[in-house]
């Protein structure tokens, strides 16, 4: 069976030049980056080289940039390392409704803990409610956490405008930036946030490696202890060929959006998908349609129930998804729909297709129309069982 991978924002594929770069460093670089002799050496000098592209990919410079193990640890890593050195009475954090779970359980963890935290309402676009968060600001705010790029619906926050609003009272700024990385320009000066994470494998990197940049002079402490490695930032043997893969992924990633063909050929391919997708009766779109990421929609289809569709569309070898991956098994439908206002029989019937560097135009076309079939095919079902109820 042909398949068609259409879940790009839960994973991307290993890019082969990645994997490449990667495996001298799992066949022979086996040396501690963090010895003193030659083969310890090497691998710094590969962890410095890898630490340079990834801050080049964002603006940042490579002391700015700490290695994790995640993007879901990045996110952990800011927010308790924020709230460790925060003392009393700026202590509380605000971040929008429509976070990662990296963010919203890690804050849910801190606010258990005894820690002010307070949401940031989002309109039915799906984009922060600044009005709501001029509101909320104030000089008891230690941090303000609003994610760069959706990664349900893709839609674009305005961070720029969210620093500038928790500059004003002396507020740090996170934004999580995984699902911007790789797709979007990322300048960290331009939008003037003090923490922002990316993850290796969301732009055809390797699982198990994610980045966190730290302003210069942000104060913050160490989410895990340990050794020194990461300047003290971040305990731990250094992950030196997922390291070294993220470096290259970064590099392809910056490569890529330079040139601009890349970037234009997936949203193309999106939009065509898209378009396709919304001439089916009763389809309606999710979220802003601009400013977007170039790769995501997220549709809900009437008359359908969404978990129901994917198994129907992974039968006929079509791979999408009804929301974050790190849900997956969840009976709760999208927060991120939710936390928009839309009702739940749209929010239950929603799915959301995201495209990435590898996807064809042969993959688009068969999604599509396995996507109509099926949802006719569900509709025709659900209308016979009433009728013979």
């Amino acid at each position: 069976m042909e398949r068609a991978y259409l879940d790009c924002n839960a994973t991307t594929p290993l890019d082969p030049r990645v994997l490449d770069a990667m495996l001298p460093w799992l066949r022979d670089g086996y040396g501690n980056a963090s010895s003193l002799h030659w083969f310890g050496q090497q691998a710094r000098a590969a962890i410095d080289e890898a630490r340079g592209e990834v801050a080049a990919l964002i603006g940042a410079t490579p002391q700015e940039i700490v290695f994790t193990g995640s993007g879901t640890e990045a996110d952990n890593a800011a927010l308790r390392g924020v709230s460790g050195s925060a003392r009393a009475p700026r202590r509380k954090i605000l971040h929008s409704t429509v976070e990662h779970h990296a963010v919203l359980n890690s804050a849910r963890a801190l606010a258990a803990e005894g820690v002010p935290v307070e949401t940031l309402a989002v309109r039915e676009d799906g984009v922060i409610d600044l009005d709501d968060l001029a509101r909320k600001l104030d000089d008891q705010t230690a941090l303000v956490a609003v994610m760069l790029a959706n990664n349900e619906t893709g839609v674009v926050q305005p961070i720029a405008e969210v620093v500038a609003l928790a500059q004003r009272h002396g507020a740090l700024t996170l934004s999580d930036g995984v699902q911007a990385g790789g797709k979007l320009p990322v300048d960290v000066k331009a939008l003037g946030a003090d923490l922002l994470t990316l993850s290796a494998h969301k732009l055809y990197g390797p699982k198990g490696v994610g980045a966190l940049y730290v302003r210069r002079n942000t104060k913050m402490t160490a989410f895990l202890r340990g050794g020194s490695q990461e300047r003290g930032r971040r305990a731990g043997t250094e992950n030196v060929a997922g390291i070294v893969g993220f470096g290259r992924a970064a590099a392809l990633a910056r490569e890529a959006l330079a040139g601009g063909n890349d970037t234009r050929r997936i949203a193309e391919l999106r939009d065509r998908l898209e378009a396709r997708l919304l001439s089916i009766d009763g389809a309606r779109l999710n979220g802003a349609r601009n400013p977007r990421v170039g790769n995501t929609t997220n549709v809900s289809l009437a008359g359908v129930e969404a978990e129901s569709l994917l198994m129907a569309l992974d039968l006929m070898g079509v791979a999408v998804s009804t929301g974050a991956a790190c849900a997956a098994g969840a009976v709760d439908p999208s927060h991120v729909l939710r936390a928009m206002g839309l009702p739940a029989e749209r929010v239950q019937s929603s799915i959301r297709l995201s495209l990435g560097r590898f996807t064809t135009e042969a993959e688009i076309e068969r999604a599509a129309a396995a996507i109509a079939e099926a949802v006719a095919r569900q509709r025709s079902m659900t209308s016979s069982a009433r009728r013979a109820g």
